[in-house]
């Protein structure tokens, strides 16, 4: 009798998965070393985020290369134990692992959303709800699978499957989108200002369009193929693609803050003033209403910044990493003094 299981669908697609996963667990690495050489007085909060995400995609990496050793190596012979056997634990705690670090990148994503729109209360609940109820889907998942135990029998377990990844699409495309209107109300006419925000925005539609498309891919997979592990493929380079984008975020910081202006004062729109990952946003009306007021004159002070880009191997000093921005300060009387 000829033997019903497709190696290269099922073996084959995990071990493509699992080498896909290694590449971009050596770019997280680069990217885990480079923060901790170029920021080593960054926020102690950050740093620890750092560490625990790097941690938990390393013991991720190391479950999924388990499973694929599992079924590859340990049953070599016995390629029926993929479908009639039991199913092998690291693959299952994988899958809780990758929630795990989405939830956490995407909470900070949120805190973002959260400051870019200026306390906006209801998308950033909304994120944060999908968020964590993807989380829980996950590990509802994990649970029931245990108890199922048998690949076969899994594929009972849809829809918690394309809930959960069906949620966590949706979370990448809100916020892409959520970013994008917030940063583009951030426009100030200025050529230098604006080629920040445009960075900003292209950077925050391509993290959102390929984790969501990843995210689309792996469900639509599963859903056609749930006795296969071609969406595993998809899913074992899910989390990693997270926890890389997190770390561009925070590694890119000097590389944005030293293009553009420090401050702009007095146009028609809002100014943006960039600390770190926040934008703090200074309305011009106020500042022409008062000056109209006191018959004052107000100095535009434009300090053009150079920013030298250091070796990578060079911790960068503490006034390279924070690169202050000066916010204008007014005086508590609600008026502004003339020069």
């Amino acid at each position: 009798m000829s033997n019903p299981i497709r190696v290269d669908s099922t073996l084959g697609a995990a071990f493509i998965g699992f080498g896909v996963s290694c590449a971009i667990i050596g770019a997280l690495c680069v990217q885990a070393f480079s923060y901790f050489r170029r920021y080593p007085s960054d926020l102690p909060a950050y740093k620890l985020l750092v560490a625990a995400i790097w941690v938990l995609e390393i013991v991720d990496q190391a479950f999924i290369g388990h499973c694929v050793y599992y079924y590859t190596i340990s049953n070599y012979m016995s390629p029926q134990v993929m479908l009639f056997g039991d199913v092998i634990w690291s693959l299952i705690i994988q899958l809780v692992l990758g929630a795990l670090v989405g939830t956490i990148v995407k909470t900070c994503f949120a805190m973002r959303v959260w400051r870019f729109s200026g306390h906006n209360l209801p998308i950033t609940c909304l994120i944060l709800f999908l968020t964590y109820g993807q989380l829980g889907l996950a590990i509802a998942y994990a649970v029931r699978a245990f108890q199922l135990n048998k690949l076969t029998y899994i594929s009972n377990l849809k829809t918690l499957a394309s809930l959960s990844l069906g949620a966590g699409a949706l979370t990448d495309i809100i916020i892409a989108v959520s970013l994008s209107l917030c940063l583009r109300r951030l426009r100030t006419g200025y050529k230098s200002s604006d080629s920040v925000v445009n960075r900003l925005t292209v950077y925050a539609i391509n993290t959102g369009v390929l984790t969501s498309t990843i995210s689309i891919t792996t469900l639509v997979l599963y859903d056609l193929y749930p006795t296969n592990f071609l969406f595993m493929a998809f899913y074992f380079v899910l989390s990693k693609l997270y926890a890389v984008s997190f770390m561009c975020t925070l590694n890119t910081r000097h590389i944005v803050r030293g293009r553009g202006t420090d401050r702009e004062i007095g146009t028609a729109s809002p100014t943006a003033h960039l600390f770190g990952n926040a934008f703090y946003m200074i309305h011009p009306q106020t500042l022409r209403s008062q000056t109209q007021t006191q018959k004052t004159q107000l100095t535009i002070g434009i300090h053009q910044e150079v920013s030298v880009m250091s070796d990578a191997d060079e911790p960068l000093s503490t006034q390279d990493q924070e690169l202050p921005i000066p916010m204008p300060s007014y005086p508590s009387q609600g008026h502004i003094s003339a020069n």
